[in-house]
């Protein structure tokens, strides 16, 4: 009786889709959240910057591109076996109001019109690489935040919790790795500090976030500091497609009078 009344003042207090961090946790949350985005910025500053990644072959592109689609399906067929285990157990699918959405929506629209807007290559790369930009810019927001949050997934699902977050996840981060590495078909991608440096605060949002708790963002504060960092993410995108004046000037230097003698 005891732990029924426990489950239900539980279910009743608990909003959102993950159990907030609390006492010692979240402050060994927010320590190894600042140490990795110390050394994502140490990174930054020692790497010889800007550096374009190494694109792949046509066949390398065509097994890209069919991972990524193939794990899309497995997300959605994972989904649905989901589902309908929670309807055979009679447990409700009430999915909380994600107050961050529209702002994801706008931030994934104005990566995509100012890729397209800003780029001198040719239209189809331009198209490509402005639709690769935005899929990639939540994904670099929701890889770590799904690893900070997916052993905390609330309700837990009988009978075997982590059989079920093993089956929603795994799909889910291959997903996002598969649409991050998209990024290298792009030729206008690019390496920056300003890349590493985003990435960098918006760990540090997190850690901040961390100390808070790491709350669902039905509260001011999470929902501030769950902005920012999707903000920041967002940057960190766009900051991969910027020209760097580097190496628009390296070519020029290196077919120089002196750069010749030399």
């Amino acid at each position: 009786m005891t732990i029924a009344l426990e489950q239900a003042r539980e279910a009743t207090t608990q909003y959102g889709t993950w159990v907030s961090y609390d006492g010692a946790a979240k402050i060994v949350l927010a320590i190894v959240l600042l140490a990795a985005a110390a050394g994502v910025a140490y990174a930054g500053i020692r790497l010889p910057l800007p550096a374009r990644p190494a694109r792949p072959d046509r066949t390398a592109m065509i097994i890209m591109t069919v991972t990524w689609m193939v794990a899309i399906l497995a997300l959605l067929f994972c989904v649905s076996v989901i589902v309908q285990h929670l309807h055979r157990e009679h447990m409700p699918l009430v999915v909380p109001a994600d107050p961050i959405a529209p702002v994801t929506a706008i931030g994934v629209s104005f990566v995509f019109v100012l890729l397209l807007i800003t780029s001198s290559h040719a239209w189809r790369v331009t198209f490509a690489s402005a639709a690769i930009g935005a899929l990639a810019a939540p994904m670099i927001f929701e890889f770590p935040f799904d690893l900070i949050v997916m052993a905390r997934l609330y309700p837990p699902i009988p009978p075997d919790p982590a059989l079920y977050r093993v089956l929603f996840f795994a799909p889910l981060f291959l997903v996002e790795v598969t649409t991050l590495s998209l990024l290298t078909l792009s030729p206008m991608v690019q390496l920056s500090r300003a890349a590493f440096f985003s990435f960098a605060l918006m760990l540090a949002v997190f850690a901040v976030w961390g100390l808070f708790g790491f709350g669902y963002p039905s509260a001011p504060v999470p929902f501030a500091l769950n902005v920012v960092s999707k903000i920041l993410a967002f940057v960190l995108a766009l900051s991969l497609f910027l020209p760097q004046r580097a190496l628009v000037n390296a070519p020029d230097e290196a077919t120089s009078p002196s750069a010749t003698v030399a």
